[in-house]
């Protein structure tokens, strides 16, 4: 009796790494969301349709007022010099 095991060689390499492009680009773009004050799953849905693009579209969406980027990203203003 032969035990069946999975190779991820039969694959290919570049499907293999096409893979972890998407899944990296979901966490990515999961992780942006929730820093820019918006829910996990927003970031985590456009993140597996559209993959790295979805990187991409969330770091052009605008963060709320009250979010993580814009505490970590606030610009300063410059102070008034007399």
């Amino acid at each position: 009796m032969t035990l069946y095991v999975p190779v991820f060689g039969d694959i290919g390499a570049i499907s293999l790494l096409l893979l972890y492009v998407w899944l990296l680009s979901a966490i990515a773009a999961s992780q942006l969301a929730r820093l820019k004050g918006y829910s996990e799953k927003a970031g985590l849905g456009t993140g597996l349709l559209l993959s790295a693009a979805a990187v991409i579209v969330w770091l052009i969406i605008p963060s709320r007022p009250d979010s993580r980027w814009r505490e970590l990203f606030r610009r300063k203003k410059p102070s008034p010099q007399s």
